[in-house]
């Protein structure tokens, strides 16, 4: 079944910053958090969410009646340390482990040891380059490469090499990283899976995304008429585009 296609007001630019007619009440908020909400971070554990862009999500929370949603690559923990004081229903690890607007949470089976094994395999690449860094998520791996950009294709060689046999898990890329993943965690699924789930049930979907990681859940969200929203330049299959997160988060404050 065709989903009719909702004529959306265009976003604001970085220099026309009208307010949009968009009503909030009719719509479910999904939003990445690296390059979307957060400015991209020299390393993860850097990287943040401007105060002013944390009051214009809870003003957006109370205005949606809690159709707000975080979608990351991130895991739980970390969103919540991110968003703090809010707790938002949430889907980490591209999906992999997420938590209702109940507050029940769930995960993928996932083998965590056959995880650490691969991360255990990783350690001699990493002693000879002083600039790769492993960031560890229990149920998935990512190898970033920001500091040392001439090793990327090295990085996407050997964990290619790491999932040859692994039928469970596929190789996600990123913005100057690698990342291991289950095959079954998609921020599509995700998505798709809280648009099931009151307050968000009914709804059209708005998703806002900076990455490769971000395509699938932009195709969902178009398949359903939504409104896909790519945050900074690259091809896309976006609907819209906007340059930065501090535009996004004016464009948030204008709905809310």
């Amino acid at each position: 079944m065709e989903h009719e296609q909702p004529q959306h007001p265009p976003l604001p630019s970085s220099t026309d910053m009208a307010p949009s007619s968009l009503a909030v009440r009719d719509h479910a908020f999904f939003l990445d958090v690296d390059g979307t909400l957060a400015p991209i971070a020299t390393t993860p554990q850097e990287a943040g969410i401007p105060a002013s862009t944390l009051q214009i999500l809870q003003r957006l929370v109370k205005a949606a009646d809690g159709a707000v949603a975080i979608v990351s690559g991130r895991p739980l923990e970390e969103i919540d340390q991110l968003v703090a004081p809010l707790r938002l229903p949430a889907a980490a690890l591209h999906g992999a482990h997420w938590r209702d607007p109940d507050g029940a949470t769930g995960r993928l089976a996932v083998d965590a040891d056959e995880v650490a094994d691969m991360a255990q395999q990783l350690a001699p690449l990493l002693s000879r380059h002083s600039g790769l860094m492993l960031e560890q998520k229990g149920i998935a791996l990512a190898l970033h490469y920001r500091h040392a950009p001439h090793c990327g294709e090295l990085v996407r060689a050997a964990m290619e090499k790491l999932i040859q046999r692994r039928d469970g898990f596929v190789l996600q890329p990123g913005k100057m990283v690698f990342e291991i993943k289950p095959r079954a965690a998609s921020k599509a699924h995700a998505i798709e899976r809280f648009l099931g789930l009151a307050p968000f049930e009914g709804r059209v979907p708005v998703f806002a995304g900076d990455d490769l990681t971000d395509e699938a859940g932009f195709a969902a969200v178009n398949e359903r008429g939504g409104l896909s929203v790519k945050i900074g330049p690259g091809p896309s299959s976006a609907r819209r585009r906007l340059p930065d997160p501090a535009a996004l988060a004016r464009w948030l404050a204008s709905l809310a």
